[in-house]
């Protein structure tokens, strides 16, 4: 197997989406191949402008509660949202787009950062089927 990982992500808060990048960024400075799809939900994350909320009932903070994580992430030196998913595309995290649930969500390629690439499940799967590491965030 290659030093390689493959996450899923199918939900776009903002809990899902830090951890997804942070992971992502961490395994591409260890020097692996990291690759993340995003399906249904979580294709909010790779929007243009995508601002993700926090969870559950923490929703009810609205963006001051995402305001509030970050500050805290701040002081142990995590970025911001939007920090963290540009340095995942620096380091050369690829970012996949699944194409069918953008048909279903009603999202175009134009809707989305630049680097995403487009695909369907079967290309993800062939991508994570020699990885090491394989995740779920959902």
């Amino acid at each position: 197997m290659a030093d390689k990982m493959a996450l899923v992500v199918s939900e776009g808060t903002f809990d899902k989406a830090m951890m997804a990048f942070i992971l992502g960024t961490i395994g591409a400075t260890m020097g692996m191949e990291v690759h993340i799809f995003f399906t249904f939900f979580g294709l909010e994350i790779l929007k243009k402008n995508a601002k993700p909320k926090l969870p559950g009932i923490y929703k009810l903070f609205g963006s001051l509660g995402v305001k509030m994580m970050e500050k805290k992430m701040k002081k142990e030196n995590i970025g911001s949202f939007e920090e963290v998913r540009q340095q995942a595309i620096d380091l050369g995290v690829k970012l996949y787009a699944c194409s069918t649930s953008m048909s279903v969500m009603g999202i175009k390629k134009e809707d989305l950062i630049d680097g995403v690439e487009v695909v369907g499940a079967t290309k993800f799967l062939d991508i994570a089927m020699d990885a090491k590491i394989q995740l779920f965030i959902g």
